[in-house]
């Protein structure tokens, strides 16, 4: 039988992945439930991703992309003369706004790093990337006590089913911050 070209495959198996973490939790996860969910042969979710392990990595670095593509979106961020606290609050009530599967999903496979040493490298780059935005900001400290705080305020919000409150979270943000957002301003952010 001809092999059948399938370029997208491999992207398919990471969606559907995602799905199936999604839908029954890390546990659900296996290269049959995936392939069920991706309506591939078995085979190719060995063939593109050998371990479990692999295709959680792969699973991380584009649920990743969730929470990056907020904050690009966001190029208020860098701007000195806007309240890096309100900034912040607004882009976690963005993310939060938005499919909250997703966000889980997100933390699920970055706390799985916990248990899995083969997904610590990805999750610190998802971190690393995030204090690099923030130094820009404000010291380097200071943007990963940022950072842990926002963490913080996601938990809370995805384990309580407190809805998001962005007034709390710019203030306990700005208490963070040297001098507060003192004479910042709040910025629009810019319509994408």
């Amino acid at each position: 039988m001809a092999r059948r070209y399938d370029p997208e495959r491999r992207q398919r198996i990471i969606d559907a992945a995602i799905r199936v973490v999604g839908a029954q939790g890390l546990a659900g996860l296996s290269h049959r439930s995936v392939a069920a969910e991706a309506d591939v042969p078995l085979g190719s979710t060995t063939y593109h991703f050998k371990t479990l392990d692999e295709l959680m990595v792969a699973a991380l670095r584009q649920a990743n992309e969730g929470f990056a593509g907020v904050v690009a979106a966001r190029r208020t961020l860098t701007d000195p003369h806007c309240d890096l606290a309100a900034e912040l609050a607004a882009v976690l009530g963005e993310w939060l706004a938005g499919d909250r599967t997703g966000v889980e999903l997100e933390y699920e496979l970055y706390l799985a790093a916990l248990r899995r040493p083969a997904l610590r490298p990805v999750a610190a780059e998802w971190a690393e990337g995030v204090t690099e935005l923030l130094v820009r900001r404000t010291d380097p400290v200071t943007a990963r006590a940022l950072l842990a705080l926002m963490d913080g305020i996601c938990l809370q919000v995805l384990l309580t089913d407190v809805p998001y409150d962005e007034g709390y979270a710019r203030e306990v943000l700005a208490r963070v911050i040297p001098g507060g957002g003192e004479g910042a301003r709040t910025c629009a952010a810019p319509v994408t």
